[in-house]
């Protein structure tokens, strides 16, 4: 099978409300933007660089070699950060771009892999996406869990973060074998990212507050495989980062 060239693209900003100066926090004595990076370097993509609106993770970054692009610090997602860059570096229309949020340290190369390959393996999609199993019926209920629905050739319904398929008869055993759970790691064409920043945002994204919505409402195909390896979680609360502290502490102390 031959192998898609993309470039991976990671968003970092200061500015979280739940764990201020989230990318800079040290783990291991590295800030936390340098191990996501690490993990996107090991993936197969040709081209690795964050992108960001930070003067100190850009020194960071460069500090490290680590390539930066400076953005504007007036957008609101890391979709626009991601769609900025590709114009900055004038990638080409038909070019695979995948957006690793940057606080994923753990992030496993092979979601990387697969998510571009999936893209690149198909033509008629505009952008990719990963799903895990549901485990529990508290995290099917979760409005923090955002969860999805695919046709029976993996190109998603809808995406919401109530529990969805309703369950008619109450049988809440049935959800583990079709809820499905995102995960927010996308593959797109250069091209769709383009469009997305121009587009306006729908009702149905204002009310969920997920902007993949705003693709699906322009028409965008979007397709979503399992993820082939399990992806731990990344880091949004001072907790979070206890946990991936402490994963990686027990990691290399084997090593």
């Amino acid at each position: 099978m031959v192998a898609p060239d993309f470039t991976v693209i990671i968003p970092a900003r200061l500015n979280s409300s739940r764990l201020p100066n989230k990318p800079l926090l040290p783990l291991l004595g590295k800030p936390m933007i340098l191990h996501v990076v690490e993990r996107a370097l090991q993936s197969a993509a040709s081209r690795v660089l964050v992108a960001t609106d930070s003067s100190k993770i850009e020194t960071v970054c460069k500090e490290s070699g680590v390539e930066v692009v400076m953005t504007s610090s007036d957008h609101l997602s890391g979709t626009d950060r991601v769609a900025e860059v590709v114009t900055t570096l004038e990638l080409k229309p038909e070019q695979i771009v995948v957006n690793v949020q940057g606080d994923e340290p753990l992030i496993p190369k092979e979601v990387i892999n697969q998510v571009a390959q999936n893209l690149y393996l198909r033509r008629e999609i505009g952008i990719c996406t990963l799903y895990a199993q549901i485990n529990s019926i508290d995290e099917w209920k979760n409005p923090n869990v955002v969860k999805l629905i695919t046709d029976s050739e993996g190109k998603v319904l809808y995406f919401s973060r109530a529990p969805i398929p309703f369950i008619r008869d109450g049988d809440y055993s049935a959800e583990q074998a079709i809820a499905k759970r995102h995960v927010g790691l996308y593959a797109y064409r250069v091209e769709i990212l383009k469009n997305f920043i121009t587009w306006p945002v729908p009702p149905i994204e204002s009310a969920e507050k997920l902007e993949q919505l705003r693709a699906m409402s322009q028409g965008v195909s979007i397709h979503a495989e399992h993820a082939n390896v399990g992806i731990p979680a990344g880091v949004d609360t001072p907790e979070d980062f206890a946990y991936v502290e402490a994963f990686l502490k027990e990691k290399y102390s084997k090593v």
